[in-house]
């Protein structure tokens, strides 16, 4: 079982979202929290980062959450921060969540 934060930042992001695609994230969020091997289409790991992203799939579209972990590898992980989300639209999107990330990342580990 892995404990999973949600920073204000992300808390913002999804309820902004509509209804169907807010209660899409929340459940991916209890099956990030109880299942040890998750499938590639909801959870990928960001190349040369030390963060995963969570993809919700509206239509089709795609939201994605990006967090980050307290191990190198998510199947042996206690614990999951949300940290922001953006809706996909192109790969420039990624370079400047990563940047929102790491900032908000930076807090959440001043406050802990």
């Amino acid at each position: 079982m892995r404990e999973i934060d949600i920073t204000k930042k992300c808390l913002a992001f999804i309820d902004n979202l509509n209804k169907r695609v807010s209660m899409k994230f929340f459940q991916l969020i209890e099956v990030i929290g109880e299942i040890k091997v998750v499938n590639s289409n909801f959870l990928k790991k960001l190349q040369s980062t030390p963060f995963y992203e969570l993809r919700i799939k509206a239509g089709n579209e795609y939201r994605v959450v990006i967090f980050g972990i307290d191990h190198l590898n998510f199947a042996e992980c206690t614990k999951a921060v949300c940290l922001c989300g953006f809706q996909k639209k192109g790969t420039k999107d990624y370079k400047k969540a990563i940047k929102q990330a790491e900032n908000i990342l930076e807090d959440y580990l001043k406050e802990q």
